[in-house]
């Protein structure tokens, strides 16, 4: 178990955002496109790359929580639903950066879970990504230079119960990924696989409050029974950990990096 001091200073961390003498290089000039960037890793990851330089859209399908996002670091909005593709072909290609981050969670067996449902987030979470990377990958090759970072998971090296349209969207992720990165290479373009586990997220936040309210226990004891039950490292991956990683991805010292997973999950997969 994290100490309560070092768990509350990454929190604060996440909080503040990067701190300048984090940021590896500069990201001047270039331009960053970043899904679910509301709230979340995807807020996390918009954040470190203004700092760094990037110009950042924010695109999201909650118009609202995007903007303040995007106030914060004079971002441009687009309010995007990414499981229409008309929607997300009207977004720009000029994006240097890609960050395929959006994504939705359903907890159901698979007799029982809506196929409807279950074809949605496969085109949020792997259609919709590929689309973007069809637009903007034309871009980055006559630039000479380019970066993907697909936000994954640890499902998307290892399966749970009840959890099958995220299961397959974040494996499908990872083959895009590393497609991506082997038609991408001799262009400049890197692409690589972000895998976390538990990250401290409004939606793992309401699912730790729903488990700990239908089973009668206390919170930490959803926590540390089950999401963190897999994991050496007891406690939630903060998002801005996780945008520290994206960050170093996009910088010149991650240029031999591509086609990997850069695993953040406490030890899970070690197992």
């Amino acid at each position: 178990m994290v100490p309560p001091d070092e768990a509350t200073r990454v929190r604060a961390a996440s909080a503040t955002g990067p701190e300048p003498d984090a940021v590896p290089g500069p990201l001047h000039g270039r331009t960053a496109l970043v899904t679910g960037a509301a709230s979340g890793i995807g807020r996390a990851c918009a954040l470190a790359l203004a700092a760094s330089g990037a110009r950042v859209r924010v695109v999201d399908v909650d118009g609202e929580a995007a903007a303040r996002t995007a106030a914060r670091i004079d971002a441009t909005v687009h309010v995007v639903d990414l499981a229409d593709p008309a929607a997300v072909a009207e977004l720009p290609a000029d994006a240097d950066i890609v960050v395929n981050n959006a994504g939705l969670q359903h907890i159901a067996p698979i007799t029982e879970f809506d196929p409807d449902r279950f074809a949605r987030m496969q085109r949020i979470m792997v259609e919709a990504p590929f689309r973007i990377l069809h637009r903007t990958l034309p871009g980055m090759y006559a630039r000479g230079w380019g970066r993907v970072v697909n936000i994954s998971s640890v499902h998307g090296l290892r399966a749970s119960p009840y959890k099958s349209a995220y299961v397959t969207a974040k494996h499908a992720l990872q083959g895009l990924s590393k497609v991506t990165a082997l038609e991408g290479a001799g262009h400049g373009v890197t692409s690589n696989c972000v895998n976390p586990g538990y990250v401290r997220t409004p939606l793992v936040e309401r699912q730790i409050s729903q488990q700990a309210t239908a089973h009668g226990i206390p919170e930490e004891d959803v926590m540390n029974g089950v999401l963190l039950a897999r994991s050496a490292v007891k406690r939630l991956v903060e998002p801005d950990e996780v945008a520290r990683a994206v960050l170093w991805l996009c910088t010149p010292h991650a240029a031999s990096v591509t086609g990997t997973d850069l695993v953040m999950d406490g030890g899970w997969t070690a197992h």
